[in-house]
């Protein structure tokens, strides 16, 4: 679905919801060793990062500057998608999927741009991201 582009979840609420299947949300953090994570989660769950960075052992956790984001997954802030694991090519980021992304049939995301969304089977993200030898952290938020 092509539209105007959107950079806040109230956007894509606003503009995509009718969507069917999981609406997420996708995030690049990183811990003070300059390691990164990039979180898929529904986009109505609210994100503890103490907590998650617990469940991830991460150490403490904050969000990743436009440059690291540019580096190394090649994107602009509002942009963030899960697809971008095409660029890790170092694999330097660690994949974390909330588990109510799992529990959906499909999900929506934006593909590397944020005006367009599209919707993918989940078995398949997970196909995608075993083949870009990204196997994804389950975690319960």
């Amino acid at each position: 679905m092509e539209h105007p582009a959107v950079f806040t979840v109230e956007e894509s609420k606003r503009i995509c919801g009718a969507l069917p299947g999981g609406h997420v949300k996708n995030l690049l953090l990183r811990n003070k060793k300059n390691e990164f994570w990039l979180l898929c989660a529904l986009q109505d769950t609210a994100v503890d990062m103490k907590e998650l960075a617990g469940k991830i052992d991460s150490g403490r956790l904050s969000f990743a500057n436009r440059d690291q984001l540019q580096e190394l997954l090649g994107l602009e802030p509002g942009a963030v998608s899960i697809l971008a694991v095409v660029n890790d090519t170092g694999n330097k980021v660690k994949v974390v999927l909330e588990s109510g992304v799992l529990a959906c049939d499909r999900v929506n995301f934006h593909p590397l741009r944020n005006d367009v969304t599209i919707t993918v089977k989940t078995e398949d993200l997970l196909r995608f991201l075993d083949a870009w030898k990204h196997k994804p952290q389950e975690v319960q938020l």
